[in-house]
């Protein structure tokens, strides 16, 4: 329960809300800490109902391929990574990357999702000619590759800027930037949880970079660990404030983190705290038209449940994951699932590639 003062407090929050208007971080905090869970679906929905009133849910086929997991960024919330010279490092061969990426089109999708750790022995030059080589071979390819992180990694391997990395990258094939590595940009939380990674300053230069030169890109937020709520507010304010500068960003993506298997250890932020923590990003982020569920942490019903609060998009297909795997969560959709969960929730499901332009979607048994 909470007191009259902070009731009243919320009340008139609620009416700002239902007038459209922006609300402040400090309004943020106050929604996520004190306001009913209820109430907060019920505005997200509103909120989404405005965005999205034809009740379409997107959804896209995709792969996550893992060209290595060789990294010196040792995040201790991370299970797949291994360091240098470990027995279990590998980098994927051009011809396996290949060979995944024709499976993909096999099944639908012409997207890739190419992310992978801080490997110090690969400088830019090899990311062009696996780039090069990619498009060459799949012309209809849509590379989604590199998070910020991995962008400063090469400027600080390659010893260039991140215009001049942006730049070639772009030149070489990148379509776009997946918003992974962000998990919460407030550096106190970053410098206990990883010793040699990007900034929430260097996150966001690469973000503004790539939206300056023509590149869009999606945000992410992994919270439930050692974070506050506080700083998930501090988290979504940063890219609220990129976004309008910039309008470069298609979706917010948020997810829990995944204790198993990793150094940081912990448990995961519970359903509701899910839910919660999407709801309020609806409402706050009012510059992003896309919000992301996360059935791949939360699990299908999850997943569909959280489209009453807020998400208008149940994101990839995953034909392929590897990072949230290896920390012991395995949950798996193909097409014809997301398409009955997003119709059994009430929607209507729609393909979409990243830039959220609708595709034909395939006529699936109802």
């Amino acid at each position: 329960m909470i007191d009259a003062a902070a009731r009243q407090r919320l009340d008139a929050l609620e009416e700002k809300i239902l007038a459209g208007q922006r609300i402040s971080s400090a309004e943020g905090l106050d929604l996520l800490e004190h306001e009913s869970l209820v109430e907060l679906g019920a505005m997200a929905d509103l909120v989404r109902r405005r965005k999205h009133p034809d009740r379409v849910v997107t959804y896209v086929i995709d792969r996550n391929v893992n060209y290595t997991n060789v990294c010196n960024a040792f995040c201790s919330f991370c299970a797949f990574y291994r360091p240098p010279n470990h027995a279990q490092g590998y980098v994927l061969s051009a011809q396996e990357i290949e060979r995944k990426i024709r499976e993909t089109f096999d099944l639908g999708g012409n997207q890739i999702l190419l992310q992978g750790g801080h490997n110090p022995r690969l400088k830019i030059d090899y990311y062009e000619e696996l780039f090069r080589r990619l498009k060459a071979a799949f012309p209809g390819l849509w590379l989604h590759a590199l998070s910020p992180p991995e962008v400063i990694h090469i400027c600080r391997v390659s010893r260039i800027s991140v215009a001049e990395a942006v730049r070639r990258l772009r030149e070489a094939g990148l379509d776009s930037i997946p918003g992974g590595g962000a998990e919460i940009l407030v550096d106190a939380v970053r410098e206990r949880m990883m010793k040699n990674k990007a900034s929430a300053a260097e996150w966001l230069a690469v973000m503004e970079e790539a939206h300056r030169q023509g590149l869009r890109s999606t945000a992410t937020m992994m919270f439930g660990h050692i974070e506050t709520r506080a700083d998930r507010i501090e988290h979504m304010e940063k890219v609220r404030t990129l976004q309008d500068a910039t309008a470069g960003f298609t979706a917010f993506i948020g997810w829990t983190y995944q204790p198993g298997n990793t150094e940081m250890g912990g448990t995961e932020a519970s359903t509701a705290e899910y839910l919660r923590t999407m709801a309020v990003a609806r409402i706050f982020l009012d510059n992003f038209l896309n919000i992301q569920a996360s059935w791949v942490t939360q699990g299908p019903k999850v997943g569909a449940a959280s489209l009453a609060f807020g998400v208008n998009d149940m994101g990839s297909t995953m034909i392929e994951e590897n990072v949230v795997s290896a920390a012991g969560t395995a949950h798996q959709m193909n097409e014809m699932e997301i398409v009955a969960a997003v119709r059994d929730a009430g929607f209507v499901p729609a393909r979409r590639n990243m830039l959220y332009e609708r595709l034909a979607t395939p006529a699936l048994p109802a």
